[in-house]
């Protein structure tokens, strides 16, 4: 009998949610890394930059890991790279698009010098000890996208990065169907899948149908167009540029993460424009209104951020003027759909003509799509994977319609690992995960206090209570002050300030006459105290910061 490999699947982000990819492949001792990504943050991560995943698992099993295999250059699957090399000094494989992206990753945390990358195509095989891995080129909207699979002696396991089915693709780079339809012939164990557009119908529609309807809307503009788009959307940039260069108008790039991806784009043959085409922000009143087209973008998730400030007349550059066209060539990540319709309503209250919804088609494939990627691939297992929890539910629900077996669908959790067993497969534990947050130069140092805390001050803020001792004499030198911030306006709350000051008085000079005055005791009284009389009378609950000092 064929001796079969110990496999096992692990998700350390990329599941019950959109962004944070980062997937683990382990066959016997060897550990493939797919992806490692990152995901904006939730309305309610108060000031924090960007959410990667737990790597704890990997930090514990380094010596193992032989590769990081990333699928695309997006931020929600290279995002986190220089937060995993700190720990995990190991090759990087990627295509050339996608490499070049990373090495802007990397210069920003000035990590560039000792990093090993190796580039692949489509066409490339790995050999390992315990696999060989291969790469079939896919549709998405950034060019230079695939997918990889690894062989194992039970059949492939498969992982198709994000991808659409596009005839008409504006890259002219076509999805390989007879490479993935040649794995799934020679027999696939395990298929995982992109389930971002699973809820949708039919199929996602083709980026040569926005090219068009990019064209109408600016030769239709009687004066600027104003274009928003995600940085990294190459292919959109592209449509965008052509359609400026027919109507024979300049273009303007506002923004140095949109600049210096095109920069890099451009002279890495992925962008192709007419230099005399581009022209300085600093010119645009130079030319006449309907001349203009200003492509703008942000270096966060949501792409209308800098539209908000132009809209309110607050960006340093570029404001929007009556009779601007505004073309939003992007949809709303999942979360920020509320900051979208409002960024929407004030465009449209600074007298721009708004244009959203149409001109876009989504880079992640309808449930045809997933249907032919399924058909095509063949899997014995099936996991979906990158979405929300309703997404990976509705693509089981495919999977199953198209022939898999309910019992061989599996929906995973972050940390949930996946293990196979000669021909069985079986859930077996789980291992370390979830968020690490990042807030300005600080990783992992905000946690669920420190959120809890920020929360507190947004809803009723802070009342800090000043009082200085002196504990030989046990009387009160100075105070007790009572600030506060975001809890009630002062001039207008004085009674309640002078009230609240007495109470504080009354519980410091009780304690002072007993024997013994422990600090801790002492704070406790005074927050407790003055948390009961501020609720009676405001029905809010600041936070307390007693403050005491001795001499």
């Amino acid at each position: 009998m064929e001796k079969t490999e110990n496999i096992k699947i692990i998700a350390l982000g990329g599941v019950g949610e959109v962004g944070k990819n980062m997937f683990i492949v382990e066959i016997n001792s060897s550990i493939f890394v797919i992806d490692a990504g990152l995901m904006y943050p939730e309305g309610e991560m108060l000031g924090i930059d960007m959410v990667i995943p737990d790597i704890s698992y990997l930090k514990d099993n380094k010596d193992r890991v032989k590769g990081i295999f990333l699928t695309h250059g997006h931020d929600e699957s290279i995002g986190s790279i220089f937060y995993l090399l700190n720990y995990i000094q190991v090759p990087i494989y990627g295509t050339k698009l996608t490499l070049a992206l990373v090495g802007e990753k990397l210069k920003e945390n000035r990590m560039k010098d000792n990093v090993l990358v190796k580039e692949v195509d489509a066409n490339t095989v790995l050999s390992f000890k315990d696999t060989n891995i291969t790469f079939f080129q896919t549709n998405h909207s950034i060019p230079d996208s695939v997918g990889i699979s690894f062989s194992t002696t039970m059949g492939s396991i498969v992982h198709t990065g994000d991808f659409k089915f596009d005839q008409t693709p504006v890259s002219s780079r076509y999805m390989d169907i007879g490479k993935i339809a040649k794995i799934g012939d020679e027999g696939v164990l395990c298929l995982l899948s992109d389930s971002v557009n699973a809820e949708k119908p039919g199929y996602s529609g083709s980026e040569a149908i926005v090219s068009n309807e990019i064209l109408d809307v600016i030769y239709n503009a009687k004066n600027r167009v104003i274009v928003s788009v995600f940085a990294s959307n190459l292919l959109r940039i592209q449509q965008i540029m052509d359609a400026t260069a027919k109507n024979k108008r300049k273009l303007a790039i506002v923004g140095k993460n949109m600049r210096n991806i095109l920069n890099l784009a451009i002279s890495l043959g992925y962008i192709r424009v007419d230099e005399d085409m581009l022209i300085s922000v600093n010119d645009i009143n130079k030319y006449p209104l309907n001349e203009v087209v200003i492509l703008t973008t942000s270096n966060q998730g949501d792409p209308l951020s800098v539209l908000s400030r132009m809209a309110k007349q607050s960006h340093k550059q570029i404001n929007v003027i009556e009779g601007d066209t505004v073309l939003i060539a992007a949809t709303p990540i999942p979360g920020h759909e509320l900051v979208f319709s409002k960024t929407i309503d004030l465009l449209f209250r600074a007298g721009a003509n708004v244009i959203f919804g149409k001109i876009h088609v989504s880079g992640h494939g309808h449930q045809e799509e997933l249907k032919m990627m399924i058909n095509l691939t063949k899997p014995k297992y099936f996991i979906p994977i990158h979405g929300e929890y309703k997404m990976q539910k509705a693509h089981a629900n495919i999977a199953v319609e198209v022939g898999v077996h309910k019992d061989n669908v599996f929906i995973i959790e972050k940390g949930d690992v996946i293990e196979f067993k000669g021909t069985n497969i079986i859930t077996s534990g789980k291992v370390p995960s979830g968020n690490v947050l990042i807030d300005g130069l600080g990783v992992g140092d905000v946690g669920n206090i420190v959120l809890r805390d920020r929360r507190l001050l947004s809803q009723d803020g802070i009342l800090i209570v000043v009082v200085t001792l002196d504990k030989q004499k046990k009387q009160i030198i100075s105070g007790p002050e009572v600030i506060t911030r975001g809890f009630v306006y002062v001039r207008e709350s004085e009674e309640l300030i002078v009230k609240a000051t007495g109470i504080v008085s009354d519980i410091v000079n009780r304690s002072m006459r007993d024997q013994t005055l422990e600090w801790s005791s002492l704070k406790l009284s005074i927050r407790e105290s003055l948390n009961q009389f501020l609720y009676e009378k405001t029905k809010r609950r600041p936070m307390i910061l007693p403050i005491i000092m001795e001499i």
